[in-house]
């Protein structure tokens, strides 16, 4: 591994960590501030991540028979109060239209949060029979919720999502479509973010607001805290009876079809941002680094030099890769610091020596790693080099999170595991919610979910001494 020079323009993230990542934020050009608090801009640089997810997830959607389509931005509030659980859960965090045209609007329209409402309007229209289901549906939108703390990507008063809107004949088909998208969200972790994911059922206190269960990802960052990533929900028949959606059966009785939502959202891009940044910047995963191969000519001037790179990207360009040829006048190192910055995963570097040999220097961002190659092995070499890298980047943030997992048996142990060992406390519980409430008021963190395989390794609550049979990950969050 060669040595690398700290970037000077980043704090340190054991310095201060949330300075780091505003750092890493505005110096790699993912966003800017707007004038408005908690709605961002999103730079190219930082948007094109977000394409690569809307391209993964858009794909594996549509394989699995869901059509993309889209609802209006507002909601009228009386439209938004049919669902009372639902209301309550969101009424502090909607932005409300009062004054229209100069006149003041009859009935105030909600900044869309989320668009269980919108979408449960119109499947009552839609939906007469059992032949009009499923309903498979999903948007790429953004929401608004007015939070009080923002912090670009992780949360702010509007944001980047898609939400995944579904009817469905049975219980069993609704439960089916929200774990089978969950193993999707899983997916993505694994195969475009290099991001190990923990999935689970979360707590009747920590779940969606109007649904009967909510599944989720959880990631581990690199400061020891939790990241909810991805959220699947089953409603059950609740929203359909406060909609009046019904159908008719095959047994020629009237019911009210089943429903599911789900969404992943930007602050993906905070999760990778979190998880493999370093003191340099940004780390990218292959898969989802909007530059994949950036090429940077040595002595530019020199004759065939920049010939030879045009040659590279072209050659690469015909792998379907993403790759940026840097002929600017800027000199090598400022390149070379700008790009580890970004992230960008593979560097090729050319110059005037390199020609005469027929070689080429490959530089690794997720190790610093320098190879030498020949030309003739160029397409190989990156294909391969890129993989490696993807599956390095995805054994370290598992490692990470497999040494800063701790089991509990008592209150000391699980306040000792958070301050030191931070990351995830395994625990059993009662299922009594006051004492997960005794470990956030005492510890600030919190049930992050029930995992799906419960292995009972105690027989007692650590808070209260009772019996308990769930096992529960609780964590510090953001």
């Amino acid at each position: 591994m060669s040595e690398q020079i700290k970037n000077q323009a980043i704090t340190a993230r054991d310095v201060d960590f949330a300075q780091w990542y505003t750092d890493v934020c505005r110096k790699a050009e993912l966003m800017d501030y707007s004038s408005v608090k908690g709605f961002i801009i999103y730079r190219p640089y930082g948007y094109a991540i977000w394409e690569q997810i809307q391209t993964y997830l858009d794909r594996r959607f549509k394989e699995t028979g869901h059509e993309n389509v889209y609802m209006p931005l507002v909601i009228p509030t009386s439209l938004f109060q049919k669902e009372k659980d639902h209301v309550q859960g969101f009424a502090p965090e909607t932005l409300i239209a009062t004054i229209g045209g100069n006149k003041e609007i009859d009935d105030p329209l909600i900044i869309r949060p989320t668009s269980e409402v919108l979408f449960c309007e119109h499947f009552a229209k839609i939906i007469t029979s059992y032949r009009d289901l499923p309903k498979l549906y999903n948007q790429w939108c953004s929401v608004v919720r007015w939070e009080k703390t923002t912090r670009p990507f992780l949360r702010g008063s509007e944001f980047l999502w898609q939400e995944g809107h579904t009817m469905h004949r049975t219980e069993v088909e609704a439960r089916h479509e929200a774990l089978q998208i969950l193993e999707i969200y899983k997916d993505m972790g694994h195969e475009l973010l290099a991001i190990p994911f923990v999935t689970g059922l979360k707590t009747e206190k920590e779940k969606f607001a109007g649904a009967v269960n909510t599944y989720t990802v959880e990631a581990l960052m690199h400061d020891g805290k939790a990241l909810q990533s991805g959220t699947t929900h089953y409603f059950g028949t609740g929203f359909a009876e406060a909609f009046n959606i019904s159908f008719q059966d095959k047994d020629n009785t009237v019911k009210h079809p089943h429903q599911s939502s789900w969404g992943v959202s930007t602050r993906l891009i905070g999760a990778i941002i979190m998880v493999h940044g370093d003191d340099n910047g940004l780390v990218l995963p292959p898969h989802v680094a909007p530059i994949q191969v950036v090429i940077v000519p040595i002595q530019s001037q020199k004759e065939g030099v920049l010939a030879k790179a045009e040659e590279y990207r072209k050659r690469l360009l015909a792998l379907g890769l993403r790759v940026k040829l840097d002929d600017s006048d800027a000199s090598p190192g400022w390149k070379f610091a700008e790009y580890e910055m970004k992230g960008v995963p593979l560097r090729i570097e050319i110059g005037p020596r390199d020609l005469a040999k027929g070689v080429l220097t490959l530089a690794r961002r997720v190790d610093g790693q320098k190879i030498v190659i020949a030309d003739l092995d160029l397409e190989a070499a990156i294909s391969n080099s890129l993989e490696d890298i993807h599956q390095l980047m995805y054994q370290k943030a598992y490692q990470f999170f497999t040494t800063h997992m701790s089991e509990a048996k008592t209150l000391t142990q699980i306040e000792q595991a958070l301050n030191e060992t931070t990351g995830y406390v395994k625990m059993m519980w009662c299922g009594n919610q006051t004492c997960m409430d005794k470990i956030k008021d005492q510890y600030q963190a919190t049930a992050r979910c029930l995992p799906f395989e419960q292995i009972p390794f105690d027989d007692h609550c650590p808070v209260c001494g009772e019996h308990a049979e769930h096992v529960a990950y609780v964590a510090r969050a953001y």
